[in-house]
């Protein structure tokens, strides 16, 4: 289903450009188009590309038609696709109540938060290719977390802390399980390829509001398997 995503146009993102879309470009071709259309663009390592806002979702217009698909209550029943990209991102214009669409991408797992939320399902998955959250990933003393409270990923700057495209999942995840109706409300990431686990429990990270000890490592007793390492992509 196309979904429409309504954002706010005097969102900070919109001060700061930062997702990159479209081919690269030379310096001189790239300064060129920034004059010639507007654009902002940045440097993407040797090359230029243009950068769009990434804003926060606010809201799904085609929620209803969501939940439509979803009681349908049939054998082999409607399983519907959405949110795709993270959504078409509109704004709505003044007090006509009519939408126009913004030249912005919305990070895909933020807007699947909203769509959990929005649905009040009691969990949401983020598939990866890596794997749950770890540690010191991609080094000899790497270790994923088994079991993580909001309240420890917060304190450990996740954007910084998680760097790259895991730290999104992780600020997704924690506004999920923070904002939801549901106090065990709890999302998971974990690799695509374990899936299967991850909904059986038994692979990826947790997050719920609140851990004992705040933090359990795969690698502490009790918490299966005990040597877990980095899957390859």
């Amino acid at each position: 289903m196309l979904t429409q995503v309504e954002v706010d146009p005097q969102d900070e993102a919109f001060k700061n450009p930062t997702k990159f879309v479209g081919p690269v470009y030379g310096a001189m071709e790239a300064n060129a188009l920034s004059q010639s259309l507007g654009w902002t663009t940045k440097p993407d390592g040797e090359y230029f590309r243009r950068v769009v806002a990434s804003p926060w979702p606010k809201k799904i217009l085609q929620i209803d038609g969501v939940r439509a698909l979803l009681a349908v209550q049939k054998p082999n029943g409607p399983l519907p696709i959405v949110c795709g990209g993270g959504g078409v991102p509109v704004t709505r214009m003044g007090n006509t109540g009519t939408y126009e669409g913004l030249e912005a991408v919305i990070d895909k797992d933020r807007c699947g938060a909203l769509l959990a939320r929005e649905l009040e399902a009691d969990g949401y998955i983020i598939l990866t290719d890596g794997g749950g959250i770890w540690e010191n990933f991609g080094k000899p003393n790497a270790r994923e977390m088994h079991q993580a409270s909001t309240s420890y990923l917060k304190g450990t700057k996740a954007g910084a802390k998680f760097p790259g495209s895991m730290g999104p999942k992780v600020e997704a995840a924690i506004d999920f399980v923070e904002n939801s109706k549901n106090p065990n409300a709890w999302a998971a990431l974990g690799d695509l390829r374990d899936a299967a686990d991850i909904v059986a429990k038994k692979a990826g990270t947790f997050i719920t509001r609140e851990v004992k000890g705040e933090v359990i490592w795969y690698n502490r007793e009790g918490c299966p398997p005990a040597d877990r390492v980095p899957r390859s992509p």
